[in-house]
């Protein structure tokens, strides 16, 4: 097994010379740092969440995934560890942009809005309040840094970069890809208030959907039935543990273990949003 990547949370390894595994770990970031203590079960749920999501708009756009069956996996892979939390995914020319999609005025979206009444460069409606609903959900890509915070990009800066018809088409996948899932999700009891996705091209040149789709990691998960325009929302996502780590100082210079209950409802949090999306029973 040749590792080709180690992010903050993925291992990516080459199968052969057409395939990756992608393996999620439980590992878990906050502010573009690597805590020190690991969310039991989170990989599972993360995995299984975007491969629920890629099955869902799969009539929109085709995907990486080539296999999540363990049975399935080449044999170097067919080890407990991989189980659940791994998928066989085809290689792409992957895009060098993050594809950010806001549905509602949230994080540093709502802060720019205050400042100077737009979000990166797109000017919006006066008097909005704070995780108020878009008018209709705007396209604020970012670059992909390696290490550090991602960077806004304008659209036009897109296009400089991938071309103006691919730069459309990545844009109005985007977009639309997030008002299919936003609209089933919001019957489960879930705001998804923005996403990113990443994409990629296949040997033929086809957009294809990549990386991962939809998660806790990825999203802002709000409680539907909590909802309310004017303050910041609970969540379902990790912002919890964020939350956590600025009351109480958290330095990251000096990372010190998280508190057990902490941890716990962390794992909770995600462990719900997997079940009120799916369905399911989450019993891996």
């Amino acid at each position: 097994m040749k590792k080709i990547s180690s992010g903050k949370v993925r291992e990516i390894y080459e199968a052969n010379e057409d395939s990756l595994m992608m393996v999620v770990s439980d590992r878990i970031s906050a502010f573009d740092v690597i805590l020190p203590t690991m969310v039991k079960d989170k990989g599972k749920v993360l995995n299984k969440i975007s491969e629920f999501w890629f099955d869902f708009v799969s009539d929109v756009i085709p995907n990486h995934i080539i296999t999540t069956k363990f049975e399935e996996f080449p044999e170097e892979f067919k080890k407990e560890e991989f189980r659940n939390r791994s998928m066989l995914v085809r290689k792409l020319k992957m895009l060098p942009i993050e594809c950010i999609v806001r549905g509602y005025l949230t994080g540093s979206g709502w802060k720019s809005y205050q400042e100077c009444g737009s979000v990166c460069g797109i000017e919006l409606p006066k008097g909005l309040r704070e995780s108020e609903k878009l008018p209709e959900p705007i396209f604020t890509p970012t670059t992909k840094a390696q290490e550090g915070h991602d960077m806004n990009i304008s659209f036009d800066e897109v296009c400089d970069l991938i071309g103006k018809d691919l730069a459309e088409k990545v844009k109005n996948k985007t977009i639309e890809i997030y008002k299919k899932c936003a609209e089933y999700a919001k019957s489960k009891g879930i705001i998804i208030a923005d996403t990113k996705f990443e994409f990629g091209l296949d040997e033929n040149g086809n957009l294809v959907l990549a990386d991962e789709v939809l998660t806790p990691d990825s999203s802002r998960f709000w409680p539907a039935d909590e909802y309310e325009v004017g303050r910041s929302q609970k969540s379902f996502d990790k912002q919890y543990m964020r939350d956590w780590l600025k009351t109480n100082n958290w330095d990251a210079e000096n990372p010190t273990p998280i508190p057990e209950d902490v941890v716990e409802t962390t794992r909770a949090k995600y462990i719900e949003a997997y079940e009120r999306l799916t369905g399911k029973k989450f019993d891996m």
